[in-house]
């Protein structure tokens, strides 16, 4: 199973993804290259800024990205 199937099939079961999951879960260093790629073979995501803490206790922003649900 290649890494867009693994984002993919976790986008499908969980909802979202964050760059730390996708290390976490499957070594993925370049999650927005795998987002690009899914766009690419038409997968529609998108991506918000959420807000966290980073191991220091500071404040940070990164990206969840979710598959865009059509009604």
């Amino acid at each position: 199973m290649t890494q867009c199937e693994r984002i993919l099939r976790h986008l499908q079961d969980y909802g979202s993804i964050t760059q730390a999951e996708a290390v976490t879960e499957y070594g993925c260093y370049r999650l927005g290259a795998r987002i690009w790629d899914l766009k690419a073979q038409g997968v529609p995501i998108k991506s918000e800024t959420v807000t966290g803490k980073n191991r220091y206790g500071e404040r940070t922003c990164f990206a969840r990205y979710s598959i865009i649900k059509e009604d």
